[in-house]
């Protein structure tokens, strides 16, 4: 791999982890269709991914550090008092974090050998894109047929409105980031779908989907990234790892910015038009 192909593959990541369009769908489809000769499958190239992923957590984290902050200090009160309630939002935002991840966490170490193979086929990439776009629009069409939820001026804070959800919930918005796992389907488009379909309003549930994304991306980077240290002895290029990674954060940080502002207002569908798109011409031109 290259500077140039980590720079642009960096910065595709940075654009695509946030927006619910699939990054790793978008990592496996793109090297191929502009003919780079990257093995997928290669452990470099997942350690690639991996890193790049991680300079998208932090930038989560630095975006939402005052949240974060928050949640610590609430977490902390609550093991402390031996409660979760009401009165403490923040603390039981942080346990609901944390119900979220399990099952990803759970499934991605149970299955992980066998998503690997899905790495290698931009085919099959395509179709699960497809599907993604037809999920996001789903979601749109099932939505207009619930209340429209409006927030007034008394509303408390979007943290506070998210802590109401109920534990079930989480763990159905959970599973649902499970369907991340595959390349081609959407993190931050699945659990923005779960939000919604918890009665999250669109910026509600894009926020909870940021916040989710730290801790499940940062265990994986401290899983994975250790293998660094052994596939450094084998000559590959650290300087494009870190030149892909920054690249990743510093178009991460916009994207995140621009999206919190897009969800006051917007809706899924044109990401979901875009995937549909995006997906059936990347398959056509694979078959021919």
């Amino acid at each position: 791999m290259t500077y140039l192909q980590a720079i642009i593959l960096g910065a595709l990541q940075g654009l695509t982890e946030p927006f619910p369009v699939s990054s790793l769908g978008h990592s496996v489809i793109f090297p191929s269709l502009l003919g780079w000769n990257i093995n997928q499958n290669d452990p470099f190239f997942l350690i690639f991914l991996v890193a790049t992923h991680a300079a998208t957590a932090l930038v989560f984290f630095g975006v939402f550090w005052k949240d974060w902050k928050k949640i610590f200090l609430g977490m902390g009160r609550s093991l402390r008092d031996r409660a979760i309630d009401e009165k403490n939002p923040y603390g039981k935002l942080g346990w609901l974090l944390v119900v979220g991840s399990v099952p990803v966490g759970i499934l991605g170490l149970l299955f992980e050998d066998v998503l690997k193979h899905l790495f290698a086929s931009p085919q099959f990439v395509a179709w699960f894109l497809v599907l993604n776009g037809i999920m996001l629009m789903g979601a749109d069409a099932l939505r207009r047929h619930k209340r429209n939820l409006q927030q007034s001026a008394d509303d408390p804070q979007s943290d506070e409105r998210v802590a109401r959800l109920s534990w079930y919930q989480s763990v159905k918005v959970g599973v649902l980031q499970c369907l991340a796992l595959i390349p081609g389907f959407s993190r931050t488009g699945a659990t923005i779908v779960g939000g919604l379909l918890a009665d999250l309003s669109y910026e509600d549930a894009a926020r909870f989907s940021f916040l989710l994304a730290t801790p499940i991306i940062a265990a994986a980077a401290l899983l994975k990234l250790p293998e660094l240290l052994v596939e450094q002895s084998a000559g590959f290029s650290v300087g494009a790892l870190l030149a892909g990674a920054l690249s990743a954060a510093v178009v991460a940080y916009f994207s995140v910015k621009f999206l919190l502002r897009y969800f006051e207002t917007k809706k899924l569908w044109p990401f979901g038009v875009y995937c549909c798109a995006i997906g059936l011409i990347t398959a056509a031109l694979f078959v021919f």
